[in-house]
């Protein structure tokens, strides 16, 4: 076989490998995001449910990301809805464990750095989702808003004496344009 046939020949059987790898690799994330959850749901130890929670986000935002592609803005906002949920745990079960930041910033650090990757994240999904699907990604990053404050007071405490903490992360109703100046 000449080497151009050859290549003929070979690229629609590449082609077909590259999106079955496709297919498969979604297969595979969503049950590496099942057993992260998993293991996440199951850890006891602060620090640990900390780093993990990395790992957890970091394949959540695959999953929000390939949901995005697909348009699927209610999927989107699901996922980052667990994702907030699951920082709200870790960030408990630290002050569970460690309650001073300052002195025992294991799981601390990571969890703060980790919280504004998602902000970002949110803000980038915001920048596309359409206006229907938005407020409920406005909840998750003000709730991310006040978990990061937080995490950081608890790391920075001496920095933030004398700042108000960030709103309660609560549900709140539009403001009327006409009461505020």
């Amino acid at each position: 076989m000449r080497p151009r046939a050859a290549q003929w020949v070979a690229l629609p059987i590449l082609l077909a490998a590259l999106c079955g790898v496709g297919v498969v690799s979604g297969v595979g994330a969503t049950d590496k995001l099942n057993e992260l959850q998993s293991r996440f749901d199951s850890e006891t130890n602060g620090v640990h449910k900390a780093k993990l929670l990395q790992r957890l986000g970091d394949a959540e935002f695959e999953e929000a990301t390939r949901a995005e592609k697909a348009e699927d803005y209610t999927t989107v906002g699901l996922i980052m809805e667990k994702y907030r949920d699951n920082v709200r745990i870790a960030s408990e079960a630290l002050e569970k464990e460690n309650p001073d930041g300052e002195r025992h910033p294991g799981g601390y650090k990571q969890l703060e750095m980790h919280v504004q990757k998602g902000l970002r994240q949110v803000e980038e999904i915001l920048l596309l989702a359409p206006a229907e699907f938005k407020p409920p990604l406005l909840l998750v990053r003000k709730d991310l808003l006040a978990l990061d404050d937080k995490l950081l007071r608890a790391l920075f405490p001496r920095r933030h004496e004398n700042k108000p903490p960030a709103p309660a992360a609560s549900p709140t109703k539009p403001s009327d344009p006409e009461v505020h100046p």
